[in-house]
């Protein structure tokens, strides 16, 4: 059965078949997603306000939720960008508490990624991803060894290595199963380098100016662990000293980062794109609130637009070239 017939390729949603265009898109500056969990179905909207006013960067990347949003945004696929995070099942639940005890995680991970592109519910254009110019990077941890790794383009040949690196970015100890790689155990990107802030990986490519989308509201900072988290992760670290070390010191690193960021911020590098207030948690499957969580983050991007388009173009009426 050829690809197309079984839903992995599929033809763009705006009627531009495969021809991606290049018109306007920006090179000076690197589009950063933030994972979150479903707390992407709010930055989902804002992705899609991007695509819909034609506002193509020519780096992007992002970790966990914003690996699918880096690969859905490249793919220019308005559907599959609001659909990823709005729980609706398919063939298949998505999640929940009887899947964790059936040993398949909180998250059903085997069709949230595999599943739902092998039944044809969510298909990815994969063709689209591979013609746009566009260079990516998602980041994963790797539990045995501590590393941060990085996947590109060139780590992703076909649509189902291009969605087992997601996979391993967004793989929440517990809450997800894992899915190994070449015998190696991938996790959430955001136990890496940059705790969940995934800054850095425009920076090593060479960039000096970012369009950040976070997941969380102004003013947030990660607490330290509790005493009964603490020992929580004890018991999950007893075979992974990797694993728990990183889970123990994410929080400081994280608002360490976000200090950084703020630096950035002020000295006019960096458009920090924060929810106006974030309706939904990183684990809510109610797919009306994701929905009206997503209408919250698309409003909001029409809102800002100008500003945007003042960071990206330096004047906040200028638009970029038509899609062809």
């Amino acid at each position: 059965m050829s690809d197309e017939a079984k839903g992995l390729v599929s033809e763009p949603r705006d009627g531009s078949a495969f021809n991606v265009s290049t018109d306007g898109m920006i090179h000076d500056c690197a589009l950063v997603f933030e994972g979150g969990g479903y707390r992407g179905a709010y930055t989902a909207g804002i992705a899609n306000a991007l695509l819909e006013n034609h506002i193509y960067f020519d780096f992007v990347c992002g970790l966990s939720a914003g690996a699918s949003h880096t690969v859905n945004y490249v793919s220019r696929d308005r559907r599959r960008v609001e659909q990823a995070f709005l729980a609706t099942p398919g063939n298949e639940g998505v999640g929940g508490l009887g899947f964790f005890l059936r040993g398949k995680g909180y998250f059903n991970a085997d069709y949230l990624y595999e599943g739902c592109i092998e039944d044809g519910y969510l298909p990815f254009n994969f063709r689209a991803f591979s013609d746009n110019p566009a260079k990516i990077a998602i980041q994963a941890f790797e539990r045995d060894t501590g590393r941060t790794v990085t996947f590109t383009k060139d780590d992703m040949p076909d649509v189902w290595s291009l969605i087992r690196c997601v996979r391993a970015s967004s793989t929440l100890p517990i809450m997800m199963k894992p899915e190994p790689i070449d015998g190696r155990t991938f996790l959430d990107g955001g136990l890496g380098k940059g705790a969940g802030i995934p800054l850095h990986m425009a920076e090593e490519a060479g960039y000096k100016k970012f369009f950040f989308v976070a997941t969380r509201p102004a003013g947030y900072r990660k607490q330290p662990p509790t005493d009964r988290e603490r020992k929580v992760i004890a018991r999950l670290g007893k075979s992974h000293p990797y694993l728990r070390n990183a889970l123990l010191t994410r929080w400081e690193r994280y608002n360490a980062e976000l200090d950084r960021l703020e630096r950035m911020e002020r000295a006019g590098d960096l458009l920090w794109v924060r929810p106006d207030f974030m309706p939904v948690s990183s684990t809510n499957l109610d797919t009306v609130e994701l929905q009206q969580a997503y209408k919250m983050g698309h409003a909001q991007a029409l809102r800002e637009l100008p500003r945007w388009r003042e960071f990206l173009y330096g004047s906040s009426t200028a638009t970029t070239g038509n899609v062809t």
